[in-house]
């Protein structure tokens, strides 16, 4: 797959072009980067950018803390693909929209992605502005991005979702930085509404950590292009009936920076090892 792009078509067609065209070059990393994150988008050198609404075919991203664009570079050695923003399943009624995206990256090279979200906590030693190092995931969405794939290939193992050795390098960086790294599991709700708290006490029966309304179809679309995955979450609030506060998108903008520093070290670090390899 490396080399075409899936859904081929015009559309997709000419956003490749206009890419390696301005650009030049290509990659080897993607990055995907959650609500109010978009300052991690800052490290990247050499950097040029291409909003998403120049990309033929591309999905809108209608959320605010989603800046919607495509920034291509340097991060830490290694050149890099990186979506600041992402358009949701609860925005066109549809899981594979990020499936043209993640095609794209893979198409210009990228062989590994890293996956960012903003994510409610259910634990509450695991607080704003924890990061958590995501180990596996649990999809309640009801819903996959692989639905009307038609061929065999739409059968991807997700044993080993998130790759192991990606996570060993996680950390071992965050050891490195003296930085709390959680591990734990993710559920991936359909959103746009919060979850419940019986909804939430739902989720800790059935094993999650943290909750969410992203990088589930992220990560299955990128293991279906044979990409090699990691994700983490910061953590913005504590899940609904913790707190006896109601939640909110702003509560999620104003928190996830306080974990941006972390993530920015972690990332940074990861990718500066690969670049050794």
């Amino acid at each position: 797959m490396s080399g075409t792009f899936d859904l081929a078509s015009t559309e997709a067609e000419d956003a490749l072009r206009l890419v390696r065209q301005t650009t030049g070059r290509r990659f080897s990393t993607g990055l995907v980067l959650g609500s109010g994150l978009g300052a991690l988008a800052d490290m990247v050198e050499n950097r040029i950018e291409i909003p998403f609404t120049d990309l033929p075919g591309f999905p809108a991203s209608g959320v605010s803390g989603h800046a919607g664009t495509l920034i291509a570079g340097d991060l830490s050695g290694l050149p890099v693909v990186l979506y600041s923003g992402r358009s949701h399943f609860y925005e066109q009624e549809d899981a594979s929209v990020m499936r043209r995206p993640i095609a794209l990256m893979k198409a210009l090279g990228c062989e590994t992605l890293v996956l960012t979200n903003s994510a409610g906590s259910l634990h509450p030693e695991m607080g704003p502005g924890s990061a958590m190092l995501i180990t596996d995931h649990i999809n309640f969405s009801g819903s996959n991005p692989l639905f009307r794939e038609p061929t065999d290939r739409r059968f991807v193992g997700l044993t080993e979702a998130y790759d192991k050795n990606l996570r060993d390098l996680f950390d071992e960086i965050a050891k490195r930085e003296a930085i709390t790294l959680h591990h734990g599991v993710y559920m991936w709700f359909s959103g746009p509404s919060f979850e419940t708290p019986a909804e939430i006490n739902m989720a800790r029966i059935v094993g999650a950590d943290a909750v969410g309304m992203s990088t589930v179809p992220e990560a299955i679309l990128a293991r279906f292009f044979d990409m090699r995955v990691v994700a983490v979450s910061a953590i913005t609030n504590l899940a609904a009936g913790m707190t006896g506060q109601e939640l909110s998108h702003d509560e999620t903008k104003e928190n996830a920076p306080k974990a941006a520093d972390k993530l920015k070290k972690l990332i940074a670090g990861v990718l500066e090892e690969l670049a050794k390899t």
